[in-house]
Order: structure tokens, then sequence, then C-alpha cells
């Protein structure tokens, strides 16, 4: 069985997809979902689909570093281009107040309304969240009971906060964050806390290069998934293909894909 990376900003100007996908696929990932951060992404999004749909699926959405960029056309559009055929998440969504690049009140409008659109359009979420959590939280629970799911995206947490996102029912995207012996210590005491049946791994490439992995490269690739896979399932005391075979599952059952 193969590798689902579940988060890739393919888009990225720094990304040429035909060379990432070739790579990736030659390191076992064959699936890449895309994520999108502003509108000026979503037809290329659904661009890159159409050029390798046994490959790539995407999310539509706005992150909240973008939300100030949002106009009410662009509601309306967001509807119509998350009912293509590739879609499998609104976002990335959510509230970062880390360094407010959108008033939080601007974030907090635009992240309600694609809640609302998610529930509407019966799609999950995929979430971002960076000094917010509390506010992020009470939001969700208003919104979960009429969401079909959602992704805990680049999960970066403590304990409490996975107890408390997997008590909603999100799914926990787990990174390589996790390999930094710095910064990664939350991050590798909450993952005891994620249930295998709630756990996704994805790269966020190009960002968050796995520190452990060498030698070191100045970006992150999907095809570096595995290494993530390798070094967080010695850290669990679980083999490698549990992890493989569980994220890659999970990834589906989310993004309800057929496996």
């Amino acid at each position: 069985m193969a590798w689902f990376d579940a988060g890739v900003n393919l888009l990225d100007s720094r990304f040429d997809a035909n060379d990432i996908i070739a790579r990736a696929q030659q390191a076992g990932v064959s699936k890449l979902c895309v994520i999108t951060t502003h509108p000026n992404e979503w037809k290329s999004a659904v661009a890159l689909h159409k050029a390798f749909p046994d490959t790539c699926c995407y999310t539509i959405g706005v992150h909240p570093h973008n939300a100030k960029d949002v106009l009410p056309e662009h509601y309306d559009m967001l509807r119509e281009m998350a009912t293509q055929p590739g879609c499998v998440a609104i976002g990335e969504c959510g509230l970062d107040f880390n360094r407010n690049f959108s008033a939080p009140e601007i974030q907090l409008t635009v992240f309600e309304a694609q809640l609302k659109l998610a529930s509407e359009l019966e799609l999950p979420v995929y979430l971002h969240e960076r000094d917010a959590f509390e506010q992020q939280l009470s939001l969700l629970k208003r919104y979960m009971p009429s969401l079909t799911g959602g992704i805990a995206h680049c999960f970066t947490g403590t304990k409490e906060q996975v107890e408390a996102y997997v008590a909603l029912g999100l799914y926990i995207g787990v990174t390589g964050w996790v390999c930094d012996e710095k910064r990664g210590g939350d991050l590798r005491e909450a993952v005891h806390s994620i249930p295998l049946n709630k756990l996704v791994l994805e790269t966020d490439a190009p960002y968050l290069f796995p520190k452990s992995l060498r030698p070191r490269k100045r970006n992150n690739e999907p095809a570096y998934l595995p290494h993530i896979g390798q070094y967080l399932s010695e850290h669990l005391g679980e083999t490698t293909e549990t992890l493989r075979d569980c994220s890659y599952a999970n990834t589906c059952t989310l993004f309800s894909l057929g496996e």
C-alpha cells in the first residue's frame, strides 16, 4: 500500500508540479491533497486535478492570512468551485492571531462563512489555527454538529488540544514538525493522545522540512512523507506500515474517497 500526503502547497511558486509529483510517486506517495489558501489559487487547483486526476485532490478555501482579500463575490465562486470534481474539503480556513495579517474580526467573519458553506455543501473543513485555539474551538463547537467532519491541519499543539479536537470528531494532521527536536516537544507528547483512527500524515510542503532527515534541503516535498511516517512510528512504538496504512485509510475516509 502507498502513502497519501494529506496536505501539500503544490501551487507554491517554488514548485514544478510535474517534478514534485514524479518524485513523490518514486517515493511511494501515490496521492496528494493540494491545499488552496486564496481565491487566486482555486482555478489552478482545479486544473491540477484535471491534469493528475488519479493523484491530486484539492481543497477550496481562504487562509486566515488572506481573509482581508475576500470580496462578496468570492463566496459564490467558492460555493461553485467546491462542487467541482476533485474538491474534498473547504479550507485551508481558520484563525491565526499570531501576526494578524488580517484583522481578527475579519478572520472570524471569513472563517464562519466557510464553516456555513462547508455545512451547506456537506464537505469537511480543512483547519488552520495559531494562537487562537479557544476562539476556534468555540466556533467549531457550534458548527461541528452540522459538518461532515474535518482535520486540524498541521497540528503543533498540546495533548489537551488534541483531546479537545478529537472529542469534536476531528482528524489530526501530523507533519515533519514532530521531527524537530527543538520545537516539536509539545507535539511529540501530544501524538500519544491521537487515536490511530484519527491520525493523518501530511508534509505541508514546501514548509516544515523534517529536520531529522539528511541531507537537509531548503524545501519540503511529498517525497519526504515516508521519513515522517518512519520517525513517528518509532516514537509511538508502531510499525511504519501500520501508520502508513492507518493514515491512508483515515485520509480517504475524511475526504470521502475510495481507497
